[in-house]
């Protein structure tokens, strides 16, 4: 049993292919699925079905692989107990960001990061929660930058900051009339909100105090996964849409005019750096903490006087 077989078996698991994981992993296909065999006979198992499409690991199969990627994990540490030695940050770092929260920051703190750790190659994946919990739970990616908290037990949640939210709305829309507002104030009919998959759809719903499906307009049904789209459709529009408090940084004088804070507690997002609980890169997540900490607000790293929208 060797760690490229190991490797080769994830890969597998994960793709559910073996020519996509043959790809993946920088081999042939004869070469990863003769490796895999060799694993296979060595253990006396199987450990995929291959009469399936996608090929699916049987059900010994996916306790050998669980254990697998544990001890690839583990096998990293080595790599890092030599990184942590050195005192430039090196290496890979794969992170994946929600798309509610990756254009307000990443654009501010790229060009800081890759100046500070010249040797650390940043990748970035725009997902949603959902594809980035399964990604940190199949080891794809080092870490994930979402609004929490997730209740995923295996799961780690490091709290970065506290992102208040607030009404952005037309000049027709009730809450305009308004020099602040409560979340009784909002009429769900003239709302526009991000469609289903999006955490923040939920918690916009939370903060209407309203979990099930929304009527929304009476003519007209919108699905977007875009908050720059919604601040368009009120402008264009009419209604009033929910927004996170960093989206207001590229407003125009003239739009900031149709901004509403709610009054206190205001409600507001935690937004987190997730990792598996035997996490590696510790170094680097730590560093590109510290990179979105420099960027946010002072007020923005405290709790107090906010009610933290639940997902």
């Amino acid at each position: 049993m060797t760690i490229t077989q190991l490797e080769y078996i994830v890969a597998v698991d994960t793709y559910r292919s073996f020519v996509l994981a043959a790809e993946k992993c920088f081999v042939t296909q004869p070469t990863l699925s003769m490796q895999v065999q060799k694993l296979e006979d060595t253990l006396g198992v199987k450990l995929f079905d291959r009469s399936k499409q996608p090929v699916t690991p049987t059900e010994i199969g996916i306790e050998i692989i669980t254990q697998a990627r544990i001890m690839l994990s583990e096998s990293e540490k080595i790599k890092e107990i030599i990184t942590d030695r050195q005192k430039e940050l090196s290496g890979e770092l794969k992170v994946g960001i929600i798309p509610t929260v990756s254009p307000y920051i990443l654009p501010k703190i790229i060009h800081g990061f890759i100046e500070k750790y010249p040797q650390v190659k940043l990748i970035v994946w725009e997902q949603t929660t959902e594809e980035i919990v399964q990604q940190l739970k199949l080891g794809t990616i080092d870490c994930g930058i979402l609004s929490t908290p997730l209740h995923e037990s295996n799961l780690t949640e490091i709290p970065v900051f506290y992102e208040n939210f607030v009404a952005y709305t037309s000049k027709n829309s009730k809450l305009s009339k308004k020099k602040n507002i409560t979340p009784d104030d909002i009429d769900m009919e003239e709302i526009w909100i991000l469609n289903e998959g999006h955490c923040m759809r939920e918690q916009v719903l939370n903060i209407c105090q309203r979990r099930k499906s929304t009527k929304g307009f009476q003519h007209f049904e919108y699905n977007t996964g875009s908050v720059e789209t919604l601040k368009r459709m009120v402008d264009q529009n009419n209604g009033a849409t929910i927004l996170p408090e960093l989206a207001l940084a590229d407003l125009s004088d003239k739009q900031l005019d149709r901004v509403r804070y709610f009054k206190s507690p205001e409600p507001a997002r935690e937004v987190s750096i997730v990792i598996q609980r035997n996490f590696l890169k510790r170094r680097m997540i730590e560093a590109l903490k510290n990179e979105i900490l420099e960027f946010v607000p002072k007020r923005m790293k405290s709790k107090k006087k906010k009610e933290l929208m639940d997902i």
